[in-house]
């Protein structure tokens, strides 16, 4: 009997979810032929939710990011000003993962080395947080930050300035290190000083050019 779209997707993540709990129980990758004898479904059933082990991955980094998608998208809606919805939109994603990782380390590394080994499967979610950040730095700069910076100028910056809060492993070899208070810090940097239009040749507030 065919699935219902909305059967087929929550089986999905029924079985993402299980996937998980084994590679947390097992301290390592499920290969493709365990998740299948591990499901509770027929070898049938299992690949009309799958077509092989890629699609079954997406399904499991669906499951794991969708809170850090639920909170950039509920940040992005929010009425916060630029600043504090800036702050927002990192901090909040930073907290989840801080929490899993001291919840249990071992797990949140072994997903990190996944994430890594798979990139090209979840560099879609990368892509749309970097969207979502380019609309946060639009609306920034409508209220007169990063002045003179094109988005994608501003983007790069950012991204860079914030990466140790937004890469998961910066949490392995960090870890209390990172903390929201130093996260306030920084984003407040970024809008105090951010600007392309301090000098023709210069791409902050600052004066400091780069040796030639």
């Amino acid at each position: 009997m065919s699935l219902t779209e909305p059967a087929r997707q929550a089986e999905r993540e029924r079985v993402a979810r299980h996937v998980l709990d084994l590679v947390k129980e097992r301290g390592a990758e499920v290969p493709w032929t365990v998740a299948m004898a591990e499901s509770g479904l027929t070898r049938a059933r299992f690949e009309a939710l799958f077509a092989d082990y890629d699609d079954m991955f997406d399904a499991v980094a669906q499951t794991w990011l969708a809170p850090q998608l639920a909170v950039m998208e509920e940040v992005l809606a929010s009425n916060l000003p630029p600043q504090r919805k800036m702050y927002e939109f990192f901090r909040r994603r930073f907290v989840i993962a801080q929490e899993r990782f001291r919840a249990d380390p071992h797990f949140f590394t072994i997903l990190c080395e996944m994430g890594a080994a798979n990139f090209e499967r979840v560099r879609s979610y990368v892509d749309l947080a970097d969207h979502y950040l380019c609309e946060l730095i639009a609306e920034a700069q409508a209220e007169g930050f990063f002045a003179g910076l094109e988005i994608d100028e501003a983007l790069s910056l950012i991204n860079q300035m914030i990466s140790n809060y937004t890469l998961p492993d910066a949490l392995i070899y960090l870890g209390d290190k990172l903390t929201e208070a130093k996260l306030a810090r920084i984003v407040d940097t970024m809008f105090i000083g951010l600007s392309g239009e301090a000098g023709a040749d210069a791409s902050g507030v600052n004066t400091l050019k780069v040796a030639g």
